[in-house]
């Protein structure tokens, strides 16, 4: 660790945030306006987010679910989405029945084999079929490295999606979002981002993002902080993907932000608050 990185490990986060936030704002200003067709979204008045979370019947779905996804020993806390928010991402991908998924940052397979597990059962009751692709800049699989271990994972993502079965459906890409989406011709009906939170990346990963949609498509957002405002007690405020739907919002873009906001189970740091953002068409 350089001195430089002690130095900013020791500062208190009020005021780390105003740092954060004018780095952010400058990098963002060096990128150029980009177009921004949101007519893939699917429109905010679509979905009922209390509705959903309060379903019984996706809490029977859930209740399924722990019984298969909880041997595999996925931790806690590792920086990656929390358990409440794995949560809120199957009973998303359950209500909306996607069947093509991208997932930008992979980490530890946490939300991967999640989405993977909502996939499969989806696929089972509907009959139709089943495509997650999930993208890192790291190989998250690597065998010599094992760099799951890091976070107390016993299991790499690959190792978890075969001890489920999902092999086939399921395939693990290396390299930055904005490569992948430049090239990939394949569309997707379900896109998380939840990679390089920067603001200049987050507001490029979008109108790529919805280049890659399918009609009625969403995207969810992770590390969301409405307003600029702290979410948790620790006080942290992640800006980027803020700062960038602000802008693309003030270019004029059609784009709905939904915080996900209060959840009806616990998410980090004894509080129900999630992160996680829905990015849809205004009504």
């Amino acid at each position: 660790m350089t001195l430089k990185d002690k130095i900013w490990n020791n500062l208190p986060v009020d005021l780390k945030n105003p740092i954060r936030l004018r780095r952010e704002g400058k990098r963002l200003q060096r990128v150029g306006s980009l177009d921004c067709n949101t007519k893939p979204l699917r429109l905010s008045n679509t979905i009922d987010l209390s509705e959903l979370f309060d379903s019984d019947k996706l809490g029977i779905i859930w209740i399924d679910a722990v019984q298969r996804l909880d041997p595999l020993a996925i931790p806690d806390g590792t920086g990656g989405t929390n358990l409440g928010d794995r949560r809120a991402i199957y009973y998303l991908i359950s209500s909306l029945k996607p069947s093509t998924v991208l997932e930008v940052g992979t980490h530890i397979g946490a939300s991967t084999i999640h989405i993977a597990d909502a996939l499969h059962v989806g696929r089972i009751r509907s009959g139709g079929s089943a495509e997650l692709v999930s993208v890192d800049v790291s190989d998250v699989n690597d065998i010599k490295s094992k760099p799951w271990l890091a976070y107390g994972a016993k299991h790499s993502p690959a190792e978890l999606v075969t001890a489920m079965g999902f092999d086939s459906f399921v395939e693990f890409v290396i390299g930055t979002s904005l490569t992948y989406l430049g090239r990939e011709q394949r569309k997707f009906d379900f896109i998380f981002l939840d990679g390089d939170h920067r603001a200049q990346t987050v507001y490029q990963e979008i109108p790529a993002a919805l280049r890659s949609l399918n009609e009625n498509g969403v995207i969810l957002l992770h590390d969301y902080y409405p307003g600029l405002k702290p979410l948790w007690p620790d006080g942290l405020v992640i800006p980027g993907p803020y700062l960038a739907t602000k802008r693309l919002k003030q270019e004029g873009a059609d784009i709905t932000v939904l915080p996900l906001g209060e959840l009806p189970w616990p998410t980090k740091l004894e509080s129900n608050v999630s992160s996680l953002a829905l990015v849809m068409r205004g009504n």
